[in-house]
Parts: C-alpha cells; structure tokens; sequence
C-alpha cells in the first residue's frame, strides 16, 4: 500500500515537477512474469525515478546500512525503505552474496520485478563503472531475462555540494531484455559469469552514452569519503575505451 502511496501522492507529483521524466522502450518491461532490471547508477534518486515510471511494482536490493541506523531517523529510514519495496542485503562478503542471492531469488520465484545496479555503487563521476557479478549468478541460476534500463539526467538533480535540488530533465531508457539462456547450468563458472556481466555493461554503455571505465567503482573510494581517479588504479592510465 505504502508503495502505491509514495508513488503517486507523496513523492511523485514533486518528482514529475522537479525532473520532467520521460520513458522510452516501457514495451520491453513485461506486463507480468520475473524479470532482473539492471541500471546504471548515478545517484539516489535513480531508485525514486524508475519506480515512478514503471507501472509494475519493482523491488530493490538495498545495503542494510540503511535499515541498521540507531534514533528517530534510523527508525525512519527502515520504515520508508521496507514499506517501499527495498530488501536488506549485507555487502560484507562472500557468505553475505549468498543471503543477498537468496533474497532476489524470492523476488523472482513470485513474479516479480526485481533491479540491481550492477556497478554497486554510485558513479563517482558520470561515467560507467566495472560491474559486479552477482547480477550476472541471479540470472544464469534462475534463467530469468535481464533488462538494461539507463537512467539519464538523475545526477544534475542534486549534484555534489548542493543542498537544494535542481530542477532537471530525466529520461529513463529501457532496452531490449537480454536472453543467456544459452549458458543454462553454466551458474558458478567465474569465467560464463564474468561474460555475463560484461555482455550487460555494455547494453548500458549503449543505452546511457556514457564512458566505460573497466574499474571498480567502490576501489574509488577512499576512507574519508573522497574518491580517487579511476586512471590511478589502471595499467595504461587511461580508462577503456
């Protein structure tokens, strides 16, 4: 109910003034069924904008971070999280990829839409960052289609040091879904899934336009919360073409 609400009374009416958004591709969205969503990541809004655009409910996996918060605010944030649709996940380690696998796959089994932004994390500077696997496992282990959408616009919202938000234009552009059934039973194999994940970087790169740099985006981040140049981590000092 709390989805529905926030959708279309509370925060959507603010974010269609603020953002202007516009769909483009809304067809390959099934009208029912599982399916994976994999966006590219540019700020927090991305996961406010496709929601309010896609008639289907869609669920996230969220860092449990946000869920774990002490006070009135932490009580605030689990509560707003878990009533629109966002499931904890523990990003710490390998047995935690396992319980966040498991999660998503709840999703699926019920029909469900469920998104993951395969850079895992936000871009630190625009451009498209080195994607995770696990995306890449949940659809070789449940044989469920991944659709790119590129979220374009989002980070002229609330770009860095601003308080305010910025009124902007955000488009969100759905491509085509992408079939690896071809790797059926191949789940587990490194190598299949790293394939996987490349194959579906590079629908976004597409989609999106933007730079594709073949780092981590979380090796960026230092502890103070500053990020380094991608080009500093990179053989060649210059990231991929």
């Amino acid at each position: 109910m709390w989805y529905f609400i926030f959708k279309y009374i509370l925060m959507g009416p603010g974010l269609r003034l603020m953002g202007r958004p516009t769909i483009e591709g809304h067809d390959n969205i099934p009208k029912s069924g599982a399916a994976l969503i994999a966006s590219n990541h540019l700020a927090v809004v991305d996961s406010f904008y496709l929601p309010l655009m896609v008639r289907r409910r869609i669920f996230f996996l969220a860092k449990s971070e946000y869920f774990t918060e002490g006070g009135f605010k932490g009580r605030f944030k689990k509560w707003f999280f878990s009533s629109s649709g966002q499931i904890p996940i523990d990003r710490s380690g390998a047995s935690a990829a396992a319980g966040a696998l498991s999660a998503g796959k709840r999703v699926l089994d019920a029909g469900g839409l469920l998104c993951l932004y395969p850079e895992g994390t936000r871009s630190p500077d625009g451009r498209l960052y080195k994607g995770k696997t696990g995306l890449a496992r949940m659809a070789l282990e449940t044989g469920k289609p991944v659709i790119p959408v590129a979220m374009i616009g989002t980070e002229r919202i609330n770009p860095p040091g601003t308080i305010l938000p910025r009124p902007t234009r955000i488009t969100v552009r759905v491509g085509e879904p992408l079939d690896f059934s071809r790797y059926e039973g191949m789940a587990g194999n490194r190598f299949i899934e790293r394939a996987v994940t490349d194959e579906i970087m590079y629908a976004l790169m597409r989609l999106t336009g933007q730079q594709y740099v073949d780092v981590y985006a979380q090796k960026l981040k230092n502890s103070d919360g500053t990020y380094k140049k991608a080009e500093e981590l990179m053989d060649g000092g210059e990231p991929a073409a």
